[in-house]
């Protein structure tokens, strides 16, 4: 009977054991693997280089509902801008990576590092890309009262004023600034360029007629456009926008000009490979539904989507692509 027992207290003793053990490896896997099933248990901050108003704050804020929903915790958009959307890029590259920080970006993180002196970060290694959310075209816009209606025009006038126009830019080094940059350069024209914190200040300049005219993001210019407060002359893309079929593409009147602007989502270098691919085909999936694409398109906007490895690519085609751009117009901030 005692060795009855000890065979049972043995068993049960070996059960515990390897329970143990499995207990242990599936703890393990759980780090090996990424992110903890329970991921996320707090809010996690979504950083944005802009002050609100702009696209990428209205995109932003679209990004992170979208994720909140996803998700079951707040994403918060936390605007830090400045510097053409420097500040927040370097406030994401230190950020921990831990799944919580995450940045919403746009054309100027590949911009920036070509027109800056100095800056403290990597724009391809201090971040793994996680999603392209949306392509958008830029517009050239101008005030109501400003005496052009086409980009033929506006080149006329140009010529015949040298100097004496003026356009706002998001910020020196923005899309913006280099978009009107390289309209001028291929153009040759003479605009003075008037730099802004974001986009959302240079349109109530814009229509109060202090600016004359703009190359920015269509997404905050629609609207102003369709309530007849500016006037839409061109979109900056290839060829015209499906979001905006009845504005040509500047490329029309000056041959070969093209700015295609993107917005996605970067996280600080070595986030678990499972959180991305978790905020990927969480924000893939919303891109897919016809109500956001529908609700993107009436801003201007296209829903992009793909894996983080594509937007990789397009973030490293670009970082070359503008480094060109920006040492042909010989554009510098210090």
């Amino acid at each position: 009977m005692n060795a009855r027992c000890e065979a049972r207290s043995g068993n049960r003793f070996s059960f515990i054991i390897h329970h143990s053990a499995f207990i242990a490896w599936c703890l393990g896997a759980a780090s090996v693997f990424g992110a903890a099933p329970s991921y996320p248990t707090k809010p996690i901050r979504l950083l944005v280089g802009f002050p609100p108003g702009g696209a990428a704050d209205i995109l932003g804020r679209i990004t992170a509902a979208q994720l909140t929903n996803s998700l079951g915790e707040q994403v918060v958009v936390d605007n830090r801008g400045g510097a053409g959307g420097l500040v927040a890029t370097e406030i994401a590259a230190r950020a921990a990576p831990d799944g919580y920080t995450f940045l919403f970006t746009s054309i100027p993180h590949v911009i920036n590092p070509h027109l800056y002196k100095k800056v403290n970060y990597d724009a391809v290694k201090d971040f793994d890309a996680v999603i392209q959310f949306v392509a958008v075209p830029l517009m050239l816009a101008c005030n109501v009262n400003f005496p052009v209606k086409s980009v033929n025009e506006l080149i006329a006038l140009a010529k015949a004023k040298p100097g004496q126009i003026n356009y706002a830019s998001g910020g020196s080094g923005a899309s913006s600034h280099l978009a009107m940059e390289l309209f001028k350069s291929m153009a040759g024209l003479d605009i003075t360029h008037i730099p802004y914190k974001g986009t959302g200040p240079l349109i109530t300049d814009l229509i109060s007629g202090q600016i004359n005219i703009t190359i920015a993001s269509a997404v905050p210019l629609i609207p102003q456009v369709k309530a007849g407060r500016l006037r839409g002359l061109a979109v900056t893309g290839a060829r015209r926008s499906g979001a905006l079929p009845e504005l040509p593409a500047i490329g029309e009147t000056v041959p070969g000009y093209e700015v295609t602007n993107w917005f996605g989502v970067l996280a600080p270098a070595g986030t678990s490979r499972a959180i991305i691919t978790r905020i990927n085909a969480d924000l893939h999936k919303a891109l897919a539904t016809e109500a956001l694409k529908v609700s993107l398109r009436a801003q201007g906007a296209d829903a992009a989507g793909g894996s983080a490895a594509e937007f990789a690519a397009t973030i490293r085609k670009d970082f070359a692509k503008w480094a060109q751009v920006v040492k042909d117009s010989g554009a510098r901030v210090d």
